[in-house]
């Protein structure tokens, strides 16, 4: 097991989240093709996005059917700019690649905020920390086992 996805496993089992992290046969890089493997909705993928807000990371977990509102998002965290993270900054605050990042399982904390729009569905699916693996969850789980915020993205 890749040490990624041993470290999202741990931090799953340490908050008492109750879903398996699944291998899938390809990566998922997108949340389309994690819906079309997974065989669900594309709105319960639960997108993990890693944005730059005035140099600090922020994590948003956005279901795989909307686009990110940076100003609203700004608005929310207070940040002068909010915009999407480099490679680097990603890794560097996650410890994971773009296209694998997981809700949890990081070095450091980084603050999350939680797409309402996944709360319609009662399974959504997350990124298990390299791009071929998932694991499902509930909203409500997201949000305890993040410490997230939820709020509206779009």
């Amino acid at each position: 097991m890749h040490a990624n996805v041993e470290r999202v496993a741990a931090a799953l089992r340490e908050h008492g989240a109750t879903g398996e992290i699944l291998e899938l046969d390809a990566a998922v890089p997108t949340a389309q093709a994690a819906a079309d493997a997974i065989g669900c909705p594309v709105g319960a993928i639960a997108n993990s996005l890693v944005f730059d807000a005035d140099g600090t990371p922020l994590l948003v977990l956005t279901s795989g059917a909307h686009r990110v509102d940076t100003k609203k998002v700004a608005a929310f965290v207070g940040a002068a700019k909010v915009r999407r993270a480099t490679p680097e900054f990603v890794r560097a605050a996650t410890g994971q690649a773009i296209g694998g990042v997981a809700p949890l399982g990081h070095p450091a904390p980084v603050r999350t905020l939680v797409d309402v729009w996944l709360e319609k569905y009662d399974q959504v699916w997350a990124s298990g920390g390299v791009p071929h693996t998932m694991f499902p969850t509930t909203f409500a789980e997201l949000v305890r086992v993040t410490g997230g915020d939820p709020v509206e993205v779009e």
